[in-house]
Formats: structure tokens, sequence, C-alpha cells
């Protein structure tokens, strides 16, 4: 049974930073692109960062410069860096593993930002 479990989310003032964390289990970690998405209040759930099972990287605009996506297979965990963090980047940000078909989802962890 795939779980992903997020950690990290929290209230932060605007230019801090926060680091969440994405624990995976019952998969083969290593196989799976894995992605932040993030949905705020009354919007769709977009795309924030995606990490390849070779490396690659790809960011939404919006926090091209700012956010960084990063894998410890080892550790079987996704890790994404977020620094000079606005109140527009308030959310609640999900974990996602994708392989083929197979896709699956975190329950979210919640990051406001806000002085």
């Amino acid at each position: 049974q795939v779980q992903l479990v997020e950690s990290g989310g929290g209230l932060v003032q605007p230019g801090g930073s926060l680091r969440l964390s994405c624990a995976a289990s019952g998969m083969v970690f290593s196989n799976y692109a894995m992605g932040w998405y993030r949905q705020a209040p009354g919007k769709q759930r977009e795309l924030v960062a995606l990490i390849t099972s070779g490396g690659g990287t790809n960011y939404a605009d919006s926090v091209k410069g700012r956010f960084a996506i990063s894998r410890d297979n080892a550790k079987n965990t996704v890790y994404l860096q977020m620094n000079s963090l606005k109140p527009e980047d308030t959310a609640v940000y999900y974990c996602s593993a994708r392989l083929f078909t197979r896709e699956y989802w975190g329950q979210g962890t919640q990051v406001t930002v806000s002085s």
C-alpha cells in the first residue's frame, strides 16, 4: 500500500523559508517522478515543482529561483525548499508520485505566509 506523508508546513512571515518533506512507502521510490502541487482557497490545484526519476526538475514560473525540489532515494523522501516566501504562496501543498498510469497523492500540509 503506497503512502505519501508530507510534513514541514506551518506559518511563516513574508520573506521567510520553509522546507517541506514527503516520505514515501510501499513503492519503489526511485522509479517514480515526484511532484509538489498546491491548492489555495477557491483555486485549482497547480503544479509547483517536479523531479523525475533521473533527477531532472521543472518549476512553475511563479516559484522559479525561490523554490528547489530534491530527492533522496536512500530515504524515500522528496523535499521542497521554499525561500523568499510570499503571501501568495499560501496554500495546501500536496506531494504526488507518478509512474506511467499510476498516481498517488499525500494528504497535504498547510503553508501560510503572513505577517
